[in-house]
C-alpha cells in the first residue's frame, strides 16, 4: 500500500498507487474507444515526453522537453541503431504541466530550465521519461542529469534538487521515476559513471543519505515493498537486484538478471515480481520472491527455486514493458507482440506465448480492471484481453495514425488517460 493517504480518483505514481497497473474497482471505466469515440477530451502537448501522466482530484500531471531547433524524429519497433551519442546543439526547454482533468485545460505551465542538454539519448527515448509522483501537497519532477523539482500544486516552485549529468550506456539517456514514502523522496541512478539511491527530504529537498552502487545503466524505477515483515526499497539491476532498508543499507541482492533492466517491482498476493528480460539474452528471468530474504539469495545452477525465491521461469520476461499480477496470474507482454500467462503462486505456465492479432511492438505496460487486460502498442492501438486460463483477445481500440505510444496510461475514476507523443486523451464512457 501507499505510505499516504491516496484520494479515490488519484493515480499518484507511475503505474498507479500500488505499482501494479491494476484497478480493482472498475468504476464503469471504458472498454472500447477511438481517436474520437468515448473521448471525454483530448488535449495537444508540445514536445517530446515519454513520462506517464498521474492525477490527483482534479488535477492531471506531466512532463516534456520541447526542442527549439530541428530534431529527428522517433522510429517505432525493436531496432539497431538508435544510438545518437552527439549532444543537441539545439536549445531544449524541460517543462512540467498541469491539466485540468474534467476538462483537458492548461491549468499551468512551468519551465524548470531553457539550455542545450548535456546528455544525448536514444532515438526512442527522450528527455522526460521520469514520471512524476505526487503526495497531493506537492508534486515531484524529475528529468535525469537535470534536477528534481517540487511544485505545490498552483504551480508554484517549492525547490529544486540539482541532478549532475553522467554517461549512460551507449547514450540512451536515462528513464527512471522517483518513489516517495513518509516524508522522503528516493533516487535511482544508474549510470556508466557514478551509479547510487538517494533519499531527499520531500520537504526541502535535501540530501538525507546516499548509497553508492556497484551497478551501471538501468532504467527500473524503484520500487517500495511494504511486506508482513517490514518495509524496504526494491532496486532492479542488470549487476544485481538489490533491496535496502529504509536507511539504505542493504538487505538482499540476487544475481542472474539479462544484460539490460527496464521493468519496475510489484508485489501482488504477498510476494515480489521482478523481471529482467533484453531480447538479445538468452537468459530473461521472471522471478517471485517472498518476504525476509537476507543476503544473496542468486540462484545456483538448474535451481529454479530456493528458500527465498518461490518460483523463477528463466526466459519468461519481457523487455521494455513491466509484467502485470491480476487476480493470481500473472501476463507477460512481449514487446513483439507475443502473450503469456502464468500461475502467479507456483510459476507453471499457464499458456504459453500467443501471438496478438495484429499486436505490432510494445514498450508501453499493460494495465488491468474489470477481468481485462489492456496493452497499448506503438501505433496506440489497444488490444483487449480477457483475463483467465485462455488467450482471447475481446477487442482492439485504435487512436489516430500520428499517434505512437510509449507512455503507460494513467487511471482516475472512471477516466483512462493515454499520452501518446502528440496528445493526451481522456478516455471515458
Amino acid at each position: 500500500m501507499p505510505c499516504f493517504v491516496v484520494a479515490a480518483d488519484a493515480w499518484p505514481q507511475f503505474r498507479g498507487p500500488n505499482a501494479d497497473g491494476v484497478v480493482t474497482d472498475a468504476n464503469d471505466l471504458p472498454t472500447e474507444w477511438t481517436a474520437s469515440e468515448n473521448v471525454a477530451w483530448k488535449t495537444d502537448i508540445p514536445g517530446r515526453g515519454w513520462s506517464s501522466p498521474i492525477v490527483w482530484e482534479n488535477r492531471v500531471f506531466l512532463t516534456t522537453v520541447i526542442n527549439h531547433g530541428d530534431g529527428e524524429e522517433p522510429k517505432k519497433g525493436l531496432y539497431f541503431g538508435g544510438n545518437r551519442p552527439e549532444l543537441p546543439a539545439s536549445e531544449h526547454e524541460w517543462v512540467v504541466i498541469c491539466l485540468d482533468l474534467n476538462s483537458g485545460d492548461v491549468l499551468w505551465k512551468k519551465q524548470v530550465r531553457k539550455a542545450s542538454p548535456k546528455t544525448s539519448i536514444h532515438l526512442k527515448n527522450s528527455y522526460a521519461s521520469e514520471t512524476p509522483v505526487t503526495d497531493g501537497e506537492h508534486v515531484y519532477a524529475m528529468f535525469g542529469g537535470v534536477g528534481v523539482y517540487c511544485f505545490d500544486m498552483d504551480g508554484n516552485e517549492v525547490w529544486m534538487h540539482n541532478l549532475e549529468p553522467r554517461k549512460t550506456r551507449y547514450g540512451w539517456g536515462t528513464a527512471a521515476s522517483p518513489v516517495l514514502f513518509g516524508d522522503r523522496l528516493y533516487v535511482v541512478n544508474d549510470n556508466d559513471e557514478d551509479s547510487y539511491l538517494m533519499a531527499l527530504d520531500k520537504r526541502t529537498g535535501e540530501q538525507i543519505w546516499r548509497t553508492p552502487r556497484e551497478e551501471k545503466s538501468n532504467w527500473s524505477t524503484p520500487y517500495i515493498w511494504e511486506n508482513e515483515l517490514r518495509r524496504e526499497i526494491v532496486t532492479l539491476g542488470s549487476g544485481k537486484v538489490r533491496s535496502y532498508d529504509l536507511d539504505g543499507n542493504l538487505l538482499w541482492s540476487l544475481t542472474g538478471m539479462s544484460s539490460i533492466t527496464i521493468a519496475t517491482p510489484y508485489q501482488h498476493n504477498g510476494l515480489l515480481y521482478i523481471s529482467s528480460g533484453y531480447v538479445g539474452d538468452s537468459d530473461r528471468p521472471l522471478y517471485a520472491i517472498r518476504p525476509g530474504a537476507e543476503g544473496d539469495i542468486s540462484l545456483e545452477g538448474t535451481e529454479t527455486a530456493n528458500e527465498s525465491i518461490v518460483w523463477s521461469q528463466p526466459t519468461g520476461a519481457p523487455y521494455n514493458p513491466t509484467t502485470i499480477a491480476y487476480e493470481g496470474v500473472v501476463y507477460v507482454l512481449y514487446d513483439r507482440g507475443l502473450f503469456a500467462a502464468y500461475d502467479a503462486a507456483d510459476g507453471s505456465e499457464i499458456y504459453s506465448k500467443v501471438r496478438i492479432p495484429n499486436g505490432g511492438e510494445f514498450t508501453s505496460s499493460p494495465w488491468a480492471y474489470g477481468g481485462k487486460i489492456f496493452c497499448i502498442n506503438e501505433d496506440g492501438v489497444t488490444s483487449v484481453i480477457k483475463a483467465g486460463t485462455e488467450f482471447e483477445l475481446l477487442g482492439s481500440n485504435p487512436l489516430a495514425e500520428d499517434d505512437m505510444a510509449m507512455a503507460t496510461p494513467a487511471i482516475a475514476g472512471d477516466r483512462l488517460l493515454i499520452r501518446t507523443a502528440t496528445r493526451i486523451y481522456c478516455i471515458q464512457k
